[in-house]
Formats: C-alpha cells, sequence, structure tokens
C-alpha cells in the first residue's frame, strides 16, 4: 500500500510539473525545444492523412451503404465480432415483387410477361450490386479503416508520449537554469559564517540538474528517433491506399459494365415482347376485316419487296445499339442517323429503317423520331 501511495504521488508530482511546463509556455514564461523542419513536415503530412482517410472512409461508407441504421447495425455487429445477417438489396426486393405481381396478373398477359423479363434483370442488377458492395468493402474500406483504427492510433500514441518527454526536458531546462542562476548569485555573495557553505548545496543542486537533463534529453532523442519512423511509413501507406484505390476503381468499373449490359439485353427482350396497345388495335383492325371481307389471307412480309413511300419518310436518332435477330432486322449503332417510315401491316413497335443500301425493321423503342 505504501508503495502504490508513493507511486500515485510521483505520478502526480510529474503531472504537475508537465502542466506547469506547459502552461509557463503558453504564456510565453519558458523556453519550449522546437522540432526540426523535416520533423514538423511529417507531423503535418501525417494530420493530413488521417483527416482526408477518414472523410473519404466515411464518404465511402455512405456511398455504399446509404441506409445509416444499416451502417450502424453493421458497426455493432462488428464490435460484437458476430457476423451480420446477410442483406437482401433493393434491387433484388423489386425484382422480387415484380415476379409475384406477374404470377398474380397472369405471366401470358403482356403486363405480367414484361413484369417478369423486367423483374429478372433487376434482381440480376441487384446481385451484382451485392458483389460490388462486398469487393469494394474488402479491397478499399478495409485498409483504410485498418490505418485510422490500427496505424494511426500507434502514432499518436508515440507522439503523445513525445510531446510528455518534450514537456519533461523543458523542465530539467528551466531547473538547470535557475540553479545555476542560484549558485552565481551565491558566489557572488558567499556566507563563511554558515556550517555548509550555500554555494556547496547549489552547486550539488546543479549537477544533480544537468545530469537529469542528460537523461531526459536522452530519452526523448530516443522518443523523436521512434516516432520519425512511424511517420516516415506515412509514405508507404498512401502507396497501400493508392493500390486499394485503384482496385476500387475496377470493382466500380465491373459493376456498370454489368449494369449496362443487363439493361441492354432487356431493351432488347422488351423489344421482342408483344405490346398490349399494339395487340388490341391489331385484333380489332382484323376482326373488323374478317366481318366485311370475309377470310383474309396473310402473306410473310418480305424486307426486299417493301418500297421506300415518296412522302411520309423521316429522320431518326438510334439511342442504343440494337443487334438484329435475323435478316428482316437491321442492326444499329447508338448516335447514327437513319431514315424510317411506316409499312402497312406492321407492328406498330417496329418501323422500317433505311442506311444507304440497308433496309430492316427497327424497333420504335430504340429511336428518338426528328423533326
Amino acid at each position: 500500500m505504501d508503495f502504490n501511495v508513493k507511486k500515485f504521488a510521483s505520478g502526480a508530482g510529474l503531472f504537475f510539473t508537465r502542466a506547469v511546463q506547459f502552461t509557463e509556455e503558453k504564456l510565453g514564461q519558458a523556453e519550449k525545444t522546437e522540432l526540426d523542419a523535416h520533423f514538423e513536415n511529417l507531423l503535418s503530412r501525417a494530420d493530413c492523412t488521417k483527416l482526408w482517410t477518414e472523410k473519404i472512409y466515411r464518404q465511402t461508407e455512405a456511398l455504399l451503404q446509404p441506409n445509416p441504421s444499416a451502417r450502424i447495425e453493421e458497426f455493432l455487429y462488428e464490435k460484437l465480432d458476430r457476423k451480420a445477417p446477410s442483406r437482401v438489396t433493393n434491387g433484388e426486393l423489386l425484382g422480387q415483387y415484380m415476379t409475384d405481381a406477374a404470377k398474380e396478373f397472369g405471366p401470358g398477359t403482356p403486363y405480367g410477361g414484361t413484369l417478369i423479363e423486367v423483374g429478372e434483370c433487376e434482381r440480376r442488377l441487384g446481385a451484382a450490386e451485392r458483389e460490388f458492395l462486398q469487393t469494394s468493402a474488402i479491397s478499399f474500406l478495409t485498409p483504410l479503416r485498418n490505418f485510422l483504427e490500427g496505424d494511426w492510433r500507434t502514432i499518436s500514441k508515440e507522439r503523445r508520449l513525445l510531446e510528455n518527454l518534450r514537456l519533461d526536458l523543458d523542465a530539467c531546462k528551466t531547473r538547470l537554469k535557475k540553479a545555476k542562476v542560484a549558485e552565481a548569485k551565491a558566489a557572488m555573495a558567499p556566507d563563511f559564517q554558515e556550517t555548509r557553505p550555500r554555494n556547496y548545496v547549489l552547486s550539488a543542486s546543479a549537477s544533480a540538474a544537468e545530469h537529469e537533463l542528460r537523461v531526459a534529453q536522452t530519452e526523448f532523442d530516443r522518443q523523436a528517433e521512434v516516432t520519425r519512423l512511424l511517420l516516415e511509413g506515412i509514405s508507404s501507406t498512401h502507396v497501400n491506399h493508392l493500390r486499394c484505390l485503384h482496385e476500387f476503381v475496377e470493382a466500380q468499373a465491373a459493376y456498370y459494365k454489368q449494369c449496362h449490359f443487363h439493361m441492354q439485353e432487356l431493351q432488347k427482350e422488351l423489344g421482342r415482347l408483344p405490346d398490349a396497345f399494339a395487340l388490341n388495335s391489331t385484333n380489332s383492325a382484323a376482326s373488323a376485316c374478317s366481318a366485311s371481307e370475309g377470310p383474309v389471307e396473310t402473306d410473310t412480309l418480305k424486307i426486299e419487296e417493301v418500297q421506300a413511300p415518296a412522302t411520309g419518310s423521316r429522320k431518326a436518332k438510334v439511342l442504343y445499339d440494337y443487334d438484329a435477330a435475323d435478316s428482316s432486322e437491321l442492326s444499329l449503332l447508338a448516335d447514327e442517323l437513319i431514315t424510317v417510315y411506316t409499312v402497312p401491316g406492321m407492328d406498330c413497335d417496329w418501323l422500317m429503317g433505311e442506311r444507304g443500301n440497308q433496309r430492316g425493321k427497327v424497333p420504335v423503342t430504340y429511336l428518338e423520331l426528328l423533326s
């Protein structure tokens, strides 16, 4: 118990000495040991790295998981060292709802069939999103978090220790300075009536202060070298984060490429599906013809027999790439201009398109008609 009290008293005295030194420095009443310019640059660079790494980490978290409640839940599971439950993405959930709705409306109806196609696409998009989130968390977020929670904490701990040793060093310098001043005053006016001359006591006090200063200087120099090595390691951190950034960009590019591919495939599928309005108008026209003229013989439309009308053709801009499904269709490239016109008997979702000597059916949804 006695040892603990002494240890506590020693620690309290050391804390008080540092507090006095810190206060006197702020008031301009004590000198402060300044670090060299290179060391100061290393400190500034480390602080800047920590600041922007933390901002990038937080914003990337918000990008990958916009829901704050979900982020808090994942954080708690991580702190409890438990695996977070698998979370269904919004795209997968939307796809499931569309598929369920198609079953209710009837998969054979135009609306139900379209819901099935779109729902499957949304589920594929959701699966691609989940893969992107997992890849980004491992390759980008985890290294940033490891730096903030590991390397930076070590650097901060060593910096605090260096600052404490600097305060101890400057306190020793202050005590030595005061001891030498007192010794000089005693030497100028000695008191020979004392049994033990005062200048002898002051000389011993100055010697002790010099010894304390040498010890404090050694400890400070050793700690400064340790802290310098850690701060110089920030360059390696930048190299590591650069590699992780490249991996994040590659994952993001692969994700958007998958999404673009799935949407293109969906547009092609929707272009081949029958439209409810076209079916209704076609059925009505067929019924009217059957009622007035009796049976109607239908022939397969031959592209080479179609002639461009004298009037009624228009220019159209292609919005998306389109690959022809058969020889009756015309392949398209995005942003090109073609000539289009209607042909009697052709589905209203299609137009006849011409590009030079090439001719074929083109889907209306892939075009922007120009005036």
